[in-house]
């Protein structure tokens, strides 16, 4: 297997880690607030990133000049993003939330690299792109709930199109650091901030949680949030996504639902419909599509 497949390989398996917490994280809810639990996610991962980066790299410092950017990105993709993620979510139905927060977002993602990376827009890529469009939203709209534009959900509609906006800028902005510093470099930083930021939101409510009788369920979906979800998928993604481009590497987030869907019939035995079958397949082949492209020479780059 040829390293450009084992970098999609890795955008993949990041995807599907993320689509799958979205049925881990609905059992969570059941016994943290979700601010708290998303603070909890990427706090306790800090310490595995500076083990990891100490042991594989020697330094854990940055310039002051990348401390800036990186505190502006991890106050966007981390603080903001994963809030606004969660009150789409709460104010729209879990099928409009799916398919606004991950379907326009390669298109931004291919609207942002520019200001950031040199990024060629093949025809491939643009044509890969729209069979996995219509097929994510197959997925999302095919299932149970189904898609509803009605004004009552606006607010949600509103906020998870937002999501896909500030990912796609987060992503982007992320690559010329990736030139300077590794992913896992990168990622820590990031997470930081993006906790700092979060710690405040929480006060208040960690005294709602009855942190004596958590069961190992709850601890389990902590830890599978903070190494899984947050330490193994961040730093893959990021590692992948800089050596196929963003805008190319974004088209794979559409793996998120079609996993997400996939943990609803494992943990929740939600009904999967003919139409999101039709729909993942379709997804499948245009990602499939996208990846089969010639690559340009591979960029230069360490873990």
């Amino acid at each position: 297997m040829s390293k450009q497949w084992l970098n999609y390989a890795g955008l993949i398996l990041a995807a599907a880690i993320w689509g799958s917490n979205f049925g881990v994280s609905r059992l969570a809810m059941e016994t943290f607030d979700p601010i708290l639990f998303t603070f909890l996610r990427f706090s306790l991962a800090i310490p595995f990133f500076l083990v990891l980066l100490k042991l594989k790299e020697g330094t854990i410092g940055i310039s002051f000049k990348a401390a800036i950017q990186l505190a502006a990105i991890g106050l966007i993709g981390i603080t903001a993003l994963e809030i606004i993620v969660m009150y789409s979510i709460k104010y729209t139905t879990l099928a409009n939330a799916s398919l606004l927060n991950v379907a326009p977002w390669p298109i931004f993602a291919a609207l942002f690299t520019p200001l950031f990376m040199r990024e060629a827009i093949s025809s491939r890529l643009i044509a890969g792109g729209a069979a996995a469009i219509a097929g994510v939203s197959l997925v999302i709209a095919g299932g149970s709930e189904g898609f509803d534009l009605s004004s009552d959900h606006m607010l949600g509609n509103l906020l998870a199109f937002g999501v896909s906006i500030l990912g796609a800028l987060f992503n982007a902005a992320s690559m010329p650091l990736m030139k300077q510093y590794s992913a896992l470099r990168v990622s820590t930083w990031t997470i930081m901030f993006g906790a700092l930021f979060m710690f405040p939101l929480t006060l208040g409510t960690w005294g709602k949680v009855s942190w004596g009788t958590l069961s190992a369920g709850s601890y389990a979906a902590v830890a599978f949030n903070v190494l899984v979800c947050t330490v193994i998928a961040f730093v893959l993604w990021n590692a992948s996504m800089f050596q196929v481009g963003a805008a190319r590497a974004n088209f794979f987030r559409y793996v998120v639902p079609a996993a997400a869907v996939a943990a609803g019939y494992l943990l929740f035995d939600e009904r999967v419909t003919a139409w999101q079958m039709i729909g993942a397949c379709c997804m499948a082949a245009g990602l499939i599509w996208i990846s089969m492209e010639s690559s340009s020479k591979p960029r230069k780059f360490e873990m």
